[in-house]
């Protein structure tokens, strides 16, 4: 097997690796890169191999820099098959056209304003395209990728759909397995079940996002979010956050449902500012059957969570006119918008508003990728960029860890051994998707524990010796 790191490798974004096997190449994940618009659109116009010679793309699951690149392989003419879960294709469908739709916007907001601008690197017909390719499964059937190469879904815990895969394949009389873990997600999520690690497996591909880092318990998360909530709100003013549509959107939803529930904080306005979460928030409902039901709001809205999704303390701006109604809303409110990184979307118009305004608060509750504006809101640089403005950030900054939909090191160790103790064909193991002081940090505690380990480069390629 020979396997060539294309993406996320060393660094976070761009999830996608090229795995030659059997007179076969199957890629894994096609996300897009993030960060500084012109060096990152630079390295999501590289394909990552000839697109005629790709027999199968899996996806681990639906977030853009994971799936994102997809529609511009299918623009450049890939043809073939792609596989995901079921719910991981649907929310490709509705994330996918957004990602074109916040490119097609971003270059024509550049444009009106006369400075430089890439081209969208697709459009929404690309993404239709691209949808009649995608081929939706279940997890825990085998299925066949290519003639020869057979792949397993099992659920990674980390949003709905996701998955890390197991690739199976012959080398002679012995039968060979790789494991990408995909994202893998914490225990004791809110409505997403937990982590699944496989079995039976030669070699591991695995993230590393938090490889070198703890999150604090889930209830000191909670009891942080109705904190800086009633702090902003007795200031009168607003909480700003920036969450990913998938996943981190319904999950803080779901934590201020309990946090008024119980009294511990006010009963002020809650505005989803994001189509893109609204349409996801119906895909959670389609795919129920895939909710944690040993989750407290979960089991008492009887496994079903429309309850806490869809009440009267959320409303869900879906156009433009709502959006800006919110934007000039005065008083106590939390406002959730895409994009979690803070590097497109509804988000901008609203830290272009209130990102200078003391009485509010801009509330990170996911990782932030080097270069990205997150990640320079949460170095709390005296002047971020929105739009092109230099905007002064006066307004507070909290950082909440705790409700990272990814495993902490602890977590990492724990779900790799869980591998190794049930493969006792096992040899290795490559990191990938985290950032270096990260990827050194799980590479010598796994190392500790008796693993090789390495840690790939960008277009570094390695090899499963038989």
């Amino acid at each position: 097997m020979r396997i060539t790191f294309r993406g996320a490798a060393r660094e976070v974004t761009g999830s996608c690796h090229v795995i030659e096997v059997a007179g076969r190449t199957i890629v894994l994940d096609a996300g897009l890169f993030q960060g500084r618009r012109a060096e990152v659109h630079h390295k999501n116009q590289q394909l990552p191999v000839d697109v005629g010679s790709i027999d199968a793309i899996i996806l681990s699951h639906a977030h853009i820099d994971h799936a994102g690149r997809l529609p511009y392989l299918v623009r450049n003419g890939y043809r073939g098959p792609v596989y995901s879960t079921e719910a991981t294709r649907d929310l490709c469908r509705v994330m996918l056209a957004d990602s074109a739709h916040i490119q097609e916007k971003d270059a024509e907001f550049l444009a009106r304003h006369q400075r430089a601008h890439p081209e969208p690197l697709y459009d929404r017909g690309d993404v239709e395209r691209t949808m009649g390719q995608i081929r939706g499964t279940g997890y825990g059937t085998w299925f066949t990728a290519a003639p020869g190469v057979r792949a397993l879904f099992l659920d990674a815990g980390h949003i709905l759909g996701s998955a890390s895969v197991v690739l199976e394949w012959r080398e002679g009389a012995s039968v060979r397995r790789l494991a990408f873990s995909g994202d893998i997600g914490r225990k004791g999520l809110a409505i997403i079940r937990d982590p699944v690690p496989p079995e039976n497996v030669d070699a591991v591909l695995m993230e590393s996002t938090y490889g070198g880092r703890l999150h604090p318990p889930a209830a000191d998360a909670r009891r942080m979010l109705g904190a800086f909530i009633a702090e902003t709100a007795a200031r009168g003013g607003k909480v700003l956050i920036p969450a990913f549509a998938v996943g981190r959107t319904q999950e803080i939803i779901y934590g201020i449902n309990g946090l008024v529930r119980d009294g511990l904080i006010p009963n002020i306005p809650v505005v989803v500012d994001s189509p893109l979460a609204i349409e996801a928030t119906g895909v959670f409902m389609r795919h129920a059957e895939l909710f944690d039901s040993t989750e407290p709001l979960v089991r008492a809205f009887g496994g079903n969570p429309a309850g806490v999704l869809q009440n009267h303390l959320v409303s869900y701006a879906q156009t433009v006119e709502e959006s800006k109604e919110a934007m000039n809303r005065r008083g106590p409110m939390v406002v959730i918008a895409a994009s979690g990184m803070a590097e497109s979307g509804r988000i901008l118009h609203h830290l272009l508003h209130g990102a200078s305004d003391p009485r509010n608060t801009i509330l990170i509750v996911g990782f932030q990728a080097e270069h990205t504006l997150g990640r320079r809101i949460v170095e709390r640089r005296r002047f971020i960029k929105v739009y092109g403005e230099e905007v002064e950030l006066r307004a507070q900054v909290g950082v909440l860890n705790g409700y990272s939909a990814h495993a902490d090191s602890a977590g990492l160790i724990a779900w790799h051994e869980a591998v190794r103790r049930t493969s006792p064909r096992y040899r290795r193991t490559w990191l990938v998707h985290g950032e270096p002081d990260a990827q050194e940090a799980l590479r010598a505690a796994l190392e500790r524990l008796h693993a090789l380990v390495s840690c790939p480069a960008g277009g570094e390629v390695d090899v499963l010796e038989a």
